[in-house]
């Protein structure tokens, strides 16, 4: 069984290895939305596979790091792509929510990615 939660955070970034005069190397920003999808069995006595809250308080550090922050100030985001900051969020909370199966990142309504570990 999966189960989501989704997040949204507002940050600020520029992608500084796009050709020369793309409009993505300018500073810019996005209100982002992540989605955790975390995997495992349905508890017998409890009839879930996670408390939603358990997801939660294990995003809550790395929100606070990403919310109305500078992405491209964040150690090991200085070229934060979609891709790169779903690998970013994922190196953060696989250790410590091994569940974790899966990673969507929308930086607007129609482009974004989905991750699943390497």
């Amino acid at each position: 069984m999966e189960i989501y939660k989704e997040f949204n955070f507002e940050a600020a970034h520029r992608l500084p290895n796009v050709p020369a005069g793309h409009k993505c190397a300018r500073l810019h920003g996005h209100s982002f939305q992540v989605t955790l999808v975390v995997s495992g069995p349905v508890g017998e006595h409890s009839g879930w596979v996670m408390d939603f809250g358990d997801i939660k308080s294990a995003f809550k550090p790395v929100w606070e790091q990403l919310d109305h922050h500078y992405l491209n100030e964040i150690d090991g985001l200085d070229n934060p792509t979609s891709e790169n900051i779903a690998r970013w969020i994922w190196q953060q909370l696989k250790p410590g929510l091994p569940e974790l199966c899966r990673i969507e990142i929308r930086e607007t309504c129609t482009s974004g990615c989905i991750y699943t570990g390497d």
